[in-house]
């Protein structure tokens, strides 16, 4: 991904993560013998043996009974924000969909005993082809999720993209993963808000926190028609959730100082059990005391102050000219779903894409990010890394996104429920498991490494006329 010249954690495979000894090497010959040996056979090894002394794993390996398991560990708030999607959520469908319709051609008598599913990206060596999605209020599923998140991360050698919108500054959830693996690599998810001296503070802190790449999400800058929330009335960053980005940062402070942005005409206020209730929540998350923050009233008018400027619908191409001209590092628009706006991506200067659809909780009805795979592929002929998130529900989805052309693949709800389940511990099963179906399923298909895994071991299954 970024252009630090150290390897990622290329190495720490799910096994060697819960191997001091291994762990204690750090080396990229240590992590080199562990892929050949497969991250597959070692993890259900290590299941396996576990369920001889009476242990379940951690967390489901299957995605579905994962979910349900989750919704009922889950607030129904929770549920909503995590699990919910656009509308009728038929974008969701359609990434699902899109990974059911391609199927996998084995091949046989190919050698497999060696297999080292390593992937490149902006020249860095990962162990796995996967990357953590930035998932903003983690706190709505676990109380320290975001740090949890990237402690996990680290230990598994997967690349973590840091959430704009998370519930703990980006400077701690950094120091929390590289306090669990001093190179662990992450980038720096940005919303573009409506403040560009905020935009460039952000950047300067990603910068200064050690993240290797800004990653520009497009594709929010208006909210979706969230029916699961809309539904309860409920939206986490008006109680002052996932906006410690903001409240951590001294330009935003210096906006709040001066009452920025103001609201010319705002919304009456009605004060009974619930309104209460919100302000108490607001209340406990702004920095500073409790009492402090409720006679200065600055809980409220940062929660307000981020309704009006969190993100820009007036973002325009030229815009990314700001940004190129205040970071050394890499970008990545995340979000791109057409060729056209690959080409345009190229044309100003950036240097990877994300194709996303937000995990449909955007656009209702809107193409497959996997569909939209091939075409942004065609455009970008092989001159920027493409990687891709949506829809990722096991290993073997990976296999198919790399075997369309994708360089690297991102999973978002799975570990969000693995998370809600059973915190770190479950965040690090979950990632080990991806990583050991992937690297299955790419042996079982005949593939010894990621350039043997070409377009010509998927077949297309025609969808009912």
């Amino acid at each position: 991904m970024p252009d630090s010249p150290a390897s990622p954690d290329a190495a720490a495979s799910p096994d060697a993560a819960a191997s001091p000894d291994a762990a204690d090497s750090g080396n990229e010959n240590a992590v080199g013998a562990a892929q050949m040996q497969g991250f597959g056979p070692q993890r259900q090894r290590d299941i396996y043996l576990a369920g001889v002394a009476g242990s379940a794993p951690v967390v489901p390996t299957d995605f579905g009974v994962l979910a349900e398991q989750a919704r009922r560990h889950m607030s129904a708030e929770a549920w909503a924000y995590i699990a919910g999607g656009a509308g009728r959520g038929q974008t969701m469908a359609n990434n699902e969909a899109a990974f059911a319709r391609r199927q996998i051609l084995p091949r046989m008598l190919r050698d497999l005993g060696q297999r080292n599913g390593s992937v490149t990206v902006l020249g860095q060596r990962w162990a796995s082809p996967f990357f953590a999605c930035p998932i903003g209020v983690l706190e709505m599923v676990h109380p320290d999720g975001d740090r949890v998140v990237a402690r996990a991360a680290a230990a598994c050698g997967v690349p973590l993209i840091l959430s704009n919108q998370a519930s703990a500054p980006m400077e701690a959830v950094s120091a929390a993963s590289s306090a669990a693996k001093p190179d662990a690599l992450r980038w720096f998810q940005l919303y573009w808000s409506k403040s560009n001296e905020l935009v460039e503070s952000f950047v300067q802190r990603a910068e200064a926190c050690g993240c290797q790449a800004i990653v520009v999400t497009l594709d929010t800058t208006l909210l979706g028609w969230r029916t699961a929330d809309l539904n309860l009335a409920w939206l986490p960053f008006l109680r002052g959730m996932g906006i410690a980005q903001y409240t951590s940062d001294p330009v935003f402070q210096k906006l709040l100082a001066r009452n920025a942005f103001a609201d010319e005409n705002p919304a009456p206020r009605n004060i009974n059990a619930s309104s209460i209730a919100v302000l108490l929540a607001q209340l406990r998350r702004h920095p500073g005391s409790w009492w402090a923050n409720l006679r200065s009233g600055e809980a409220t008018k940062a929660v307000q102050l981020f309704t009006r400027i969190y993100s820009r619908p007036t973002l325009e191409w030229s815009d990314l000219r700001f940004l190129r001209e205040r970071t050394r590092l890499p970008i990545l628009l995340k979000g791109i779903q057409h060729p056209d706006d690959a080409r345009k991506a190229l044309d100003h200067g950036v240097q990877g894409l994300v194709v996303s659809n937000h995990g449909g909780r955007q656009v209702d009805g809107a193409i497959a990010a996997l569909d939209a795979l091939p075409g942004v592929l065609e455009a970008v002929r092989g001159n920027a890394p493409v990687l891709l998130d949506s829809g990722l529900r096991s290993g073997a989805d990976a296999f198919k996104a790399l075997a369309l052309g994708a360089d690297a693949v991102g999973i978002g709800r799975p570990f969000a429920y693995a998370l809600a389940l059973a915190g770190q511990a479950g965040v690090e099963a979950l990632f080990q498991n991806f990583q050991a179906e992937f690297d299955l399923t790419m042996g079982l298909s005949g593939c010894r490494n990621r350039e043997e895994i070409l377009p010509q071991m998927l077949a297309e299954m025609l969808a009912d006329m």
